[in-house]
């Protein structure tokens, strides 16, 4: 538990660089320089104003300088990414440092990827490649589960099959996600992609349906696939196993 705590904490501070990821990446901006600032008066925040959590606590969610408010999820990012941080470690106390701290980047990066597709409808090549190439190079040289050729033929595979329906629909389905797709074959492999991506399309099509419904809606009307991807992809890493099993116990 202590240890576990010890990574959760860790997390509130990956969250709060998550958050400059998340706001800078689809502007192309560095994630470097400038230094943290209000976007309202350009004011660099000090070391005080950007403990996660806390900070946004004491200002009342305000900025110091302007006054301006602050988003609710820039703590909500930090709090997230250090609950998945904490509970990725309590359930997998053996895993080794590195095995560890390559499901932690996984799992930051899908974060990543959700919020930044459903502010922009995008998901940019510099989160989904790497994401691909993590996935097959750790289960190359690491203890992931997978072996080498599992994790390269289940993104192909994924990957092949969503890059026909990106072809034939592209109204329906960006490149994008077909990359992001791909990634969660490297690093979910077979069966556990197909679970992720049946998550993602049921949320994605409940939602669909409940806009219709209550916001009224048109049916062609476009939504970001990656955040049901991501919901997707961590239902499968942390619950993957209990859930295929209890299918095939039922079947």
């Amino acid at each position: 538990m202590i240890v576990s705590l010890f990574w959760g904490i860790f997390g509130l501070i990956i969250g709060s660089f998550l958050n400059v990821v998340i706001y800078r990446v689809p502007r192309g901006e560095s994630i470097v320089k400038p230094r943290s600032h209000c976007p309202q008066c350009d004011h660099f925040l000090k070391a005080w104003e950007l403990v996660p959590i806390f900070s946004f606590l004491v200002l009342r969610g305000r900025c110091h300088t302007c006054g301006s408010k602050i988003s609710w999820r820039y703590p909500g990012v930090e709090l997230l990414t250090g609950l998945l941080f904490f509970l990725w470690a309590w359930t997998n106390p053996t895993e080794t440092l590195l095995v560890l701290w390559v499901h932690f980047t996984i799992l930051a990066v899908l974060l990543a990827l959700a919020l930044i597709d459903k502010d922009t409808f995008r998901l940019p090549d510099v989160l989904t490649l790497p994401l691909l190439f993590l996935g097959i190079g750790s289960s190359l040289f690491l203890p992931m589960g997978l072996s080498g050729a599992e994790s390269l033929a289940s993104a192909i595979g994924a990957g092949g099959v969503f890059w026909l329906i990106a072809k034939i629909y592209p109204q329906g389905m960006g490149l994008g996600d077909v990359k992001l797709i791909a990634g969660m074959g490297a690093f979910l492999g077979f069966p556990k992609i197909l679970l992720a991506l049946f998550i993602a399309s049921l949320l994605g099509s409940i939602l669909g349906l409940l806009g219709m419904v209550f916001r009224r809606r048109k049916f062609r009307t476009q939504i970001p696939f990656g955040p049901f991807l991501a919901l997707g992809a961590c239902a499968a890493l942390f619950g993957g196993d209990w859930l295929i099993q209890a299918y095939l116990t039922q079947f």
